[in-house]
């Protein structure tokens, strides 16, 4: 069976189970607590959470290996050139340097600045799974019932259902066009010149976005003629109740996020965690 990737599967799950409304609560609740905090201990505890909540929602690495590649190449090229153009930053937010060793002029590396970009990279990374959560495990048209349903007008409620339900169309588009230009002699592995890899990928790109703009013209169209807009509210088919597993999580999320002020607040007294001090 071929595994779709970035779309919604169906799973049986407690994270599944979850009204979107939900899922979307104990994101930006989490999200918050991890982009408020520079505590690496705070940090690594998120990071922990999330990748278990991954486990638990049986995301298969198949899925996101795509993901991973391009996270992990902007994590790497963050950590650089934060370095390189800020390579005293640790040291001014915590007040001390110890040094390790000196590279040339101003560039040295220090324990404080390591502390502050493993930091930065691990808020990052702790983020990334989270979303990958909330889009792998969210059904479309739910979760724009949902979002209908606390106030957001619908027609952007459709609007983001839409978005959503469009990754698995363009991967779907591309895959086909791509295997259609290789069956005329398009050479895309790896045996072709980088150039030539470079010029192949336009025969394949142009068409799809074509075959994305009329797609984009189809149901443009199909909503006109159904009367989409007209009225001022809507029905849902796909809207879902709160149940135990969206308490569940919200309670969860709250914990996470009461703590992490906490510690901020009463303990660090500030954003930063500071062990030089």
């Amino acid at each position: 069976m071929k595994i779709k990737v970035f779309s919604y599967n169906t799973l049986d799950t407690p994270i599944h189970h979850m009204s979107g409304l939900s899922k979307f609560i104990c994101f930006l609740l989490l999200t918050f607590t991890v982009m408020f905090s520079y505590d690496i201990r705070v940090i690594l505890c998120m990071l922990v959470f999330s990748l278990w909540v991954l486990r638990l929602s049986q995301i298969r690495f198949s899925q996101i290996r795509l993901m991973v590649i391009y996270v992990a190449v902007f994590l790497l090229t963050n950590f650089v050139i934060s370095y390189l153009f800020a390579p005293e930053q640790g040291p001014e937010i915590y007040g001390a340097k110890h040094i390790i060793t000196v590279l040339w002029g101003r560039y040295t590396i220090t324990w404080e600045q390591l502390l502050y970009q493993g930091t930065k990279t691990m808020k990052y990374a702790s983020v990334v799974p989270l979303g990958i959560i909330f889009m792998l495990t969210t059904n479309p048209s739910e979760f724009a019932a949902a979002l209908a349903g606390v106030g957001l007008s619908y027609k952007v409620a459709y609007a983001v259902a839409l978005t959503l339900r469009y990754f698995p169309d363009v991967q779907r588009d591309y895959n086909d066009i791509s295997m259609a230009q290789q069956a005329r002699g398009l050479d895309m592995s790896k045996k072709a010149s980088l150039g030539s890899r470079f010029k192949n990928a336009l025969l394949i790109i142009i068409p799809l976005i074509f075959s994305t703009l009329d797609r984009v013209e189809s149901i443009s169209n199909a909503m006109d003629l159904r009367g989409w807009g007209k009225n001022k509210k809507r029905t849902w088919y796909a809207r879902r109740r709160f149940s135990r597993q969206d308490v569940a999580g919200i309670v969860i999320s709250v914990l996470f996020f009461a703590a992490g002020i906490l510690v901020s607040v009463f303990i660090n007294h500030s954003r930063f965690f500071n062990p030089f001090q």
